[in-house]
Parts: C-alpha cells; structure tokens; sequence
C-alpha cells in the first residue's frame, strides 16, 4: 500500500513548487517579509486583471490541422505536469455511504468520503463480511466477519499499480496504472513514445475466492482521480501531448470492442494559452451492465490537479501558470448515470489546497483559495486568503477577499451553509463564514490558538473535529515550529465566538499521520463515540540537549500504530488506546527509512464490522474488540 500514494508530480513549474512546500515543511516557516503588506478588510477585492479570465467557455476542434495549429501556440510546449488525488492524498468527508453493499451484513464502516453518495477510490474497501485490500500491485480478498472465521481469501498479482478500489455488491472494480518508476520517492520518469494507460478492471466477486475479470476499460494517461456513483465509475486521467515528425499522438480507451481514438472534433479547449497541454479523459464504465459501451469526454487543457466530484457535477480545475497573479479554471462536467457532458468553464483568483476547497450546494458551487504565498510566493508580495460563490455558468456570483493576509489555507470545509477555513502562519485562525446568502458571505466569527488543522471534519452541525499540528511561535521571525500531531474538537454553535471545547496532542516535532494528507485514513463514528487515525510518534531525547530543548528539535519514530480515542461533547477526547502491528525492539530502528518509507506493518486503515475493530497495514490485518481492543487475532498478509 506505501507506494500507492506516494506523490508523482511533472513539469518544471510543480518540480519548483514542490520545492518549496518541501522546504515550507522541514523548517514550518520562512523568514518574515521583508515589507508588510497592507491590510485590507475582508470583504473587500483583490486585483484582477483581464489575462486573469476565461471567456467563452470551451469549443471543440473542427479539424485535426486546428489541433495542430493550435498547439503550436503555446509559450512551452510540450507540458507535462499532472498530479493525482491518490497521488497526493488528497484529491478525498463527512460521510461514510455507499449505497451498494453485502445484503444482511452487520454495522459496519465505509470509506471516509466527502459527498454522500459518491464514493471514493481507496486502497481498502469492505462490504461488512470481507476485506478488499490493495499492496502495490496486489489485490488481496480476506474473510474478515466474524473474526473466527477470519482468512485471506484469494490474492492476484497484477501487472500494473493498485490506485484504489469500489466495491459493488458482487462486483469488484479495480483502478490500475502501468505507470514504471524509480528512485527514492519511485517518481515516474516519463520519456517519449512510452504509452502510460489508466484501467478500470471488473471482477465478479461472487465467488470470493476465484475472482472473474469480466471487463476491461483502458484509457491513455496518468491517474487523475475516480469516484463511483451507483454503478458508475467515473475515471479522470491526463495525459502528455506527444508529437512524432509533427504528428499529435490522440488519446486512445480500449475496450471488448478494439482501440478507439478520440477525434479532434470531440476534444475540448479554451482560447486561452497555457504553458504546457495534456488531454484530460473523463470516462463512464458500468460496473454491473458489461454490455454498456463506456461514455466519455476529453478535454486539451493545462493540467489537471484538483477534482470535486457531486452526484450530477465534475469539477476539474486546472491551475493558470500563465497569469500574473495566478488563478484556477474550473470546468463543470455534467454527469447523469453514465452519460457525460460538458456544461460550463470559469475561474477564480488564486489556488486551491485539495478537493475539501471545492463544494456544490444547491445550485452553486463555493470555492476557498490563496492567492500569493505566504512564505514570499512567486510574486514576493505574500498571500490573501478567498471565498467564492459561482453559478452554473461558472460565473462569479459572490466573494469575500483578503482574509487572513500573509497566510496560507491549510484546510477547509463546507457544512450546509457555513464554511470552516483553517489559514496558518503563526497561529490558527479558524473563520466561521456564512454563506446563506450566496452573493454575500461574510465572516461570522473566527478563533485564534496556537496550531493549525490540516483536515477538519463534522462531528454534528454545531461541532467539527480538526486534524493537524500543534506549533510553538519562533522566538524570532513571523513563524512557528511544527510540533506533535493536534486533535480538536471545536464548539460552533456561537457562530460570532467559536471555540477549541477538546484537544489531545501526540508526540513531538516529527510526529505525522496519514489523515494530515489523506482523509481516507479517517474513522470516526458519532454513534460509536470512536475516533481512529494511524500515527507514528515521534519523541525527543532530552538527552541530546544541554538545558532545555529548543522548539526546532526533531525527535526520533519510535512508535507506529493507531491511536483509538473515545470522543464525545460531555468528556471529550480519551484515548481508549493503541494498537500496533510493529511489535518489538527489533523495529524501532527500522519504523521510518528514508529510502523505503515505513515498514510493512505500518498502520494505514482501520475500519469495524460489528463489534470487531481492523487496522490494516501491508503485513496483516489486525483483529481487536472494538469497545475493550482486546487482542482478537491476525490476518497475515504474507
């Protein structure tokens, strides 16, 4: 499961930016600017220019030699710079169904997905009796309800890597990349005339055992993101334009019925020119009718980073490297049981941070950006946080500007009418924002405390649960130290005047989790009083220091494991306690390699099935009592 996500990230823009945000993330901070922007009210609008904009929606070719032609009037060309939500952890809330499961199956938990009814692709999937669990490029299928009966079922090597799963009732659907890699992070390497595709494998499941590969869908290009409604997959991927003796190599899907090319004249793009072009391929498979012919959509664009996905609506957006103060084209693909179309283009100021900067309500779609950057940016003028409101053409119906100035967003949610934006420089300004009226949000009340929340999620509509780092101010400089990971439990109810009611803290400066970067790794159960995230914990030696320790140390990982808490608006947050599958001093050493990453029993997954509480790594799938964790046994996955 470890390489499955790790990032993969093309062109020499995202190369650079990537820099940067490692460099944000080994010091927490950057020196302070060196003049104060400065500040506005928020309300009020930031610049914007006329290259700033995307008139017109987007058009089709009329002709091959159109498509040419048209290539040939980008600044820089070729551009290949593509990264995933699988890839980054993104793209991936607040919900946790499916519609389609096993039939008289016990309570059980789902994958944590953002909008209910869509459900993301994801390394592990249960349907209340078994386990489907993907390492690499290993597909394992274990019995897991009751816990007695527990085995591994069947395991299948396939050729390529494992981006996720979906789950159907007898239906297994399998998202797979052929991608190659290498080196220590097994970034891919791309290089001209290597067709890289993108698969969606169905497997009867039936049989438990001896699964059936009933269909096959391949499309060209690099795994964007998936999501599957009732019996529909819906895959995006993007893929680099090559050119052989001046001739532009068309996307391709694959099917029972032989290789299709996509045409010109049913690709789309805009009069707007970019730095680079890849063609983004939207495709339909029907994982319960193999007879159903895949229905698709591509579209000649930048590249494709964040996707928000609701039941009628694909949001793709594309980040604009070509404007002066930066911004994101969003495009809206409509879908309805299959079929796809292309609706609406429009763009907003700024970047966004992951899919939770996305949501439609009703009949609009709200959108949190930063433009600038906090640490200097690319323009050196700092950063101002944004709320957006757009209707169905895309257009700009409602905004509020200049939040936060000189900090970043480091997460949002959107809950009904309200958005929870979490910026962060120094400390954690947690904004309340109203969005009841559509054309005027506003700001109701905000929080400031030390740290920040890089994923924040419901608890009710009065209370939402925020996952991130606890930070200690520099004693010099506009910036904080990273610290341990930070669990709060924050009271909205008084909109004017939030507050942090709960707050649990582990480990020191080099403590991470999963959850920080995937929302996935998430279990949470309101009814249950349960909370699980994967972590590993990392202390500082008090040893190693003369006097006291000061706030930049790094400790060492010495536990990995998940971490169970009771949570609750009477007492809180209580560890209930920690499982682990890496047992024993002979891998305290060895919990974190540089080259390798975590080990094989590194905690990634939890989920429960009854009253039986998982946690799953590449080495097993861990058995315990959900409400006393008692030891129930193993899977080994070996």
């Amino acid at each position: 499961m470890r390489t499955s996500r790790i990032g993969t990230v093309f062109g020499l823009v995202v190369i650079l930016a990537m820099i940067a945000a490692i460099t944000i993330g080994c010091f927490a901070a950057a020196p302070s600017r060196t003049a104060e922007q400065p500040a506005e009210e928020p309300g009020t609008s930031v610049e914007w220019k006329p290259e700033a904009s995307l008139e017109g929606g987007l058009k089709r070719f009329s002709s091959y030699q159109e498509l040419k032609d048209f290539l040939k009037t980008a600044p820089w060309y070729p551009g290949w710079m593509y990264w995933s939500d699988a890839r980054l952890g993104v793209v991936a809330e607040g919900s946790f169904g499916y519609p389609n499961s096993a039939k008289q199956a016990p309570d059980f938990s789902r994958t944590n997905i953002q909008v209910e009814g869509v459900d993301e692709a994801d390394i592990v999937k249960s349907d209340g009796q078994y386990i489907y669990l993907a390492t690499d490029n290993r597909l394992v299928i274990a019995r897991a309800y009751p816990a007695d009966q527990a085995r591994v079922l069947c395991k299948l090597e396939l050729e390529g890597n494992i981006w996720g799963l979906f789950i159907n009732q007898d239906r297994l659907a399998v998202i797979e990349g052929n991608e190659p890699w290498y080196g220590i992070y097994r970034e891919f390497v791309p290089y001209p005339n290597y067709q890289v595709k993108t698969s969606v494998k169905i497997y009867d499941v039936s049989d438990r055992k001896a699964p059936v590969l009933e269909r096959e869908v391949s499309v060209d290009g690099y795994y964007v993101a998936s999501r599957m409604i009732g019996d529909y997959v819906y895959l995006v991927v993007s893929g680099s334009v090559w050119t052989d003796n001046d001739n532009v190599t068309l996307p391709r899907i694959y099917g029972e019925n032989g290789v299709g090319e996509v045409q010109p004249g049913d690709i789309w793009h805009s009069d707007t020119p970019d730095y680079g072009y890849g063609f983004t391929t939207i495709v339909s498979v029907n994982v319960a009718d193999d007879d159903e012919e895949p229905v698709h959509e591509t579209l000649l664009l930048g590249s494709a980073s964040t996707i928000y996905v609701s039941t009628s609506n694909i949001y793709v957006t594309f980040p604009q490297w070509s404007t002066e103060m930066g911004m994101t084209a969003i495009h809206r693909i409509h879908i309805d049981d299959g079929q796809i179309e292309y609706h609406a283009t429009g763009a907003v100021p700024g970047w966004l941070l992951n899919q939770f900067s996305l949501d439609e309500h009703g009949e609009y779609l709200r959108v949190a950006t930063t433009v600038g950057n906090a640490w200097g940016g690319s323009w050196g003028t700092g950063s101002t946080n944004n709320v957006y409101v757009l209707d169905q053409k895309l257009d700009i119906f409602g905004r509020l500007e200049n939040l936060a100035p000189g900090e970043d967003v480091y997460s949002a949610r959107f809950m009904g009418t309200r958005c929870y934006l979490v910026t962060f420089r120094k400390i954690d300004p947690l904004f309340v924002i109203d969005l009841a009226n559509p054309g005027m949000p506003q700001v109701l009340g905000e929080l400031k405390i030390t740290g920040y929340s890089d994923y924040l999620h419901p608890y009710d509509e009065n209370h939402v649960i925020g996952i991130g780092k606890e930070t200690i101010a520099a004693e010099e400089g506009d910036f904080a130290w990273y610290q341990g990971v930070k669990i709060s439990l924050f009271d909205v109810s008084d909109v004017a005047n939030p507050r942090e009611i709960a707050k649990y803290e582990i480990g020191d400066r080099g403590t991470d989790s999963p959850v920080l970067h995937d929302h996935k790794a998430f279990l949470f159960d309101k009814s249950k009083n349960l909370l699980v995230l994967p972590v590993s914990v990392a202390e500082i030696d008090e040893r190693d220091y003369q006097g006291s320790v000061p706030s930049w140390a790094y400790g060492e990982i010495v536990w990995q494991g998940a971490y169970v808490f009771d949570i609750s608006l009477e007492n809180g947050l209580e560890l209930r306690g920690r499982i682990t599958h890496c047992e024993g001093g002979a891998f305290q050493k060895r919990l974190y390699d540089p080259y390798y990453g975590y080990p094989s029993c590194a905690i990634e997954r939890s989920l429960y099935i009854g009253n039986v509480l998982y946690t799953i790594s590449d080495q097993q799938i861990g058995m315990n009592d959900l409400v006393t964790l008692e030891d129930l046994g193993k899977i080994s996955l070996n």
